[in-house]
């Protein structure tokens, strides 16, 4: 059967903001997997994809075409939690240089991974991301990419379902470069467990050449708003043999992991 990955595309009128808050376009959140079910090549192809992402033209221009001509964006990696240095705060992207300026934080950073895969922790933290800023913008988004289904911490629905309830926008970048054989449907699960909110979609990875197009692509979408069959082929439809279980993840986690790893490191 076919999976919507694209949901209902009303939007709510924005709350009057504060006097002393800055309008920007969109408040963008980057959530990044880092658990170690990423392989060395494929953190490396994350990291780069979303470096040459915001450094390219394509992505300023979309930042400069909105009705402010400005976001603001935040980057964080998680694993099995996320850790307090995991965090790249928010800042204003308003031109190459800002974007070129937040690029070069993401590629400063130490090559780590960790183990676990809390999909819900990593909305739960962009949520409360989103709910404390000194922003004023029209839409709220979370872009989150990963290469597992959750399997710690709170079912990953209940995590998104309170997200989308308070006005976010979840988007999914599924990597299935390397799939895992006990797991290889991660782009069903993002579809129906993961992504949700107005116009919200979905944007897998098959092959490693796909990677920073991907990201790139997804970003642009992200900036600009655009929705719907506009947004391209791969965005929408997802093509599912059978309903997804969005629990396999933590029922594969308490049968082949709990045994031998019965803490998470931290």
């Amino acid at each position: 059967m076919s999976l919507l990955a694209c949901l209902a595309c009303a939007q709510a009128a924005p709350l009057a903001a504060p006097a002393d808050t800055i309008a920007v376009d969109v408040e963008l959140v980057l959530a990044v997997d880092i658990s170690h079910s990423m392989d060395e090549r494929e953190f490396a192809l994350q990291r780069a994809g979303y470096v040459e992402a915001l450094r390219h033209p394509d992505f300023i221009k979309a930042v400069r075409s909105g009705v402010k001509g400005r976001i603001a964006l935040a980057y964080f990696e998680w694993a099995g939690t996320v850790r307090d240095d995991a965090l790249i705060a928010w800042q204003v992207i308003d031109n190459a240089e800002s974007a070129n300026a937040f690029a070069d934080k993401i590629e400063a950073r130490p090559f780590r991974s960790f183990r676990g895969t809390s999909i819900s922790g990593a909305l739960a933290f962009g949520a409360k991301l989103l709910g404390g800023t000194a922003f004023d913008a029209t839409r709220r988004v979370i872009d989150i990419s990963g290469d597992g289904p959750n399997n710690i911490g709170m079912p990953v629905t209940t995590t998104r379902d309170a997200a989308v309830a308070n006005g976010i926008v979840i988007n999914g970048l599924p990597i299935l470069i390397s799939p895992s054989p006990s797991f290889n449907h991660l782009d069903q699960y993002y579809a129906e467990c993961v992504t949700g909110g107005p116009g919200s979609f979905v944007l897998p990875v098959y092959a490693a050449s796909e990677f920073v197009t991907a990201i790139r692509r997804k970003l642009v979408l992200e900036v600009s708003g655009i929705i719907g069959p506009r947004a391209g082929p791969g965005t929408i439809r997802i093509d599912a043999a059978a309903p997804v279980d969005c629990l396999q993840g933590e029922r594969g986690r308490r049968l082949f992991s709990d045994p031998y790893f019965p803490e998470l490191d931290r």
